[in-house]
């Protein structure tokens, strides 16, 4: 129990007590997420990417690898999910937020800052492949599923060139590839940034925790919990024995599996009037629960 205690005081409690610090901020001084959100996205989210590629050993079979093992893991949550909603008879609107809320994690926010504490800049590199995919996939894929289908193939496939993170990607592997640095003064403002990004990522969090709604739908509010915390973390176990990760690679890729509902989800059902409140609470809740199961989780895995 104490071991459990230390991994949860020295990995987790950092980050929900800077996200806290969001919380408040965004109740007594009136911080809404929308600007945060927008310099995390278009801003530090890219430069930590960037950093984190091209100082980090990870080659292109890493990347590819870490790319096929997150769209492996989060399609098959999406198509189980699937199975037991429709088993259990889940009204259709119903059905298609509970797919978001299980097949699309809060990656970014919480994933990477938790990968850097427990296990490094190696793991934290593995975890923005992971990051960038499963953003990826929630612009397309997400988009489809949150339109119940009747989007634009074309306008969501394209909607992933808005996404910095895949550009900063790009650029990696090329600067890696090349062995090319940028200048001083740009090398070292993109550094600044991305060092950055990790406390404000944490912030976000805790300022979008705040305008989180409540809803009923408790039956649905448990499976979206119950498979976006348990059942997600034991297939990426799995999943990472199929795909042969090891070390750092499996630490980084079964933790990101294993976090909480990613709160852009709110954006996707709000932009496609998908039972935004429902959304809102199961972000809310499996958020605060995530540490009951990620502290063992981090034990396992030997943080």
């Amino acid at each position: 129990m104490s071991s459990l205690l230390s991994i949860f005081g020295h990995n987790l409690l950092p980050i929900f007590l800077t996200a806290a610090s969001g919380y408040l901020a965004a109740k007594y001084l009136g911080v809404t997420p929308r600007s945060l959100s927008q310099a995390a996205f278009y801003i530090f989210s890219p430069c930590l990417i960037f950093t984190a590629l091209t100082t980090s050993p990870l080659n292109n079979a890493d990347i590819v690898r870490m790319a096929a093992f997150t769209t492996v893991n989060l399609l098959s949550i999406g198509a189980l999910t699937w199975i037991a909603g429709r088993a259990l008879r889940l009204e259709r609107g119903i059905l298609v937020a509970v797919l978001l809320t299980t097949m699309f994690t809060n990656a970014g926010n919480y994933g990477l800052s938790l990968n850097l504490f427990a296990f490094g800049e190696t793991a934290l590199a593995h975890a923005s492949v992971f990051f960038v995919v499963n953003a990826i996939l929630m612009y397309t894929v997400g988009a489809i599923i949150a339109s119940l289908g009747t989007s634009n193939l074309k306008q969501a496939l394209l909607s992933v060139l808005k996404v910095p993170a895949v550009y900063a990607v790009v650029i990696a592997l090329v600067f890696s590839r090349m062995n090319w640095v940028f200048a001083m003064p740009i090398d070292r403002t993109i550094s600044l940034l991305g060092n950055a990004a990790i406390p404000v990522l944490m912030v976000l969090m805790g300022v979008q925790m705040r305008y989180a709604k409540w809803n009923g739908h408790i039956g649905a509010m448990t499976l979206s919990t119950c498979i976006r915390l348990i059942v997600g973390p034991a297939l990426a176990i799995l999943l990472s024995l199929v795909f042969g990760l090891k070390g750092a690679a499996r630490q980084a890729g079964i933790t990101e599996a294993a976090m909480p509902a990613a709160v852009i989800n709110t954006i996707l059902a709000t932009e496609y009037n998908v039972e935004p409140e429902f959304v809102s609470t199961v972000v809310f809740i499996s958020t605060l629960l995530s540490p009951l199961t990620i502290t063992p989780l981090l034990a396992y895995l030997g943080a």
